[in-house]
């Protein structure tokens, strides 16, 4: 499912416009973002929890060289579903 087929789902299922829709879901996405950049998780009742995590430093090797890098730490956005969820989609209902 694309954005459009997704804001035009939930446009329907709200019974709000496209256009109404649309700005609700950029406005979402912005928030997150902002809760995000300061290192807030997010827990969505009955979905599950956004959260950042940090990765610490690594060293990697190049297969094709041999040569070994140093990876720098890095955020990197993780998303824990609801346990219900999870029986859902092992069940594949």
């Amino acid at each position: 499912m694309n954005n459009k087929e997704f804001i035009a789902e939930l446009a329907e299922r709200t019974g709000y416009s496209t256009k109404d829709t649309q700005k609700l879901v950029n406005s979402l996405v912005d928030a997150m973002g902002d809760t995000f950049q300061e290192d807030n998780a997010i827990l969505v009742p009955n979905f599950g929890v956004f959260e950042t995590k940090k990765k610490m430093e690594r060293i990697m090797v190049n297969p094709a060289t041999g040569q070994r890098m140093l990876v720098p730490p890095k955020l990197v956005l993780n998303f824990k579903p609801n346990q219900t969820w999870k029986d859902k989609l092992k069940g594949g209902q």
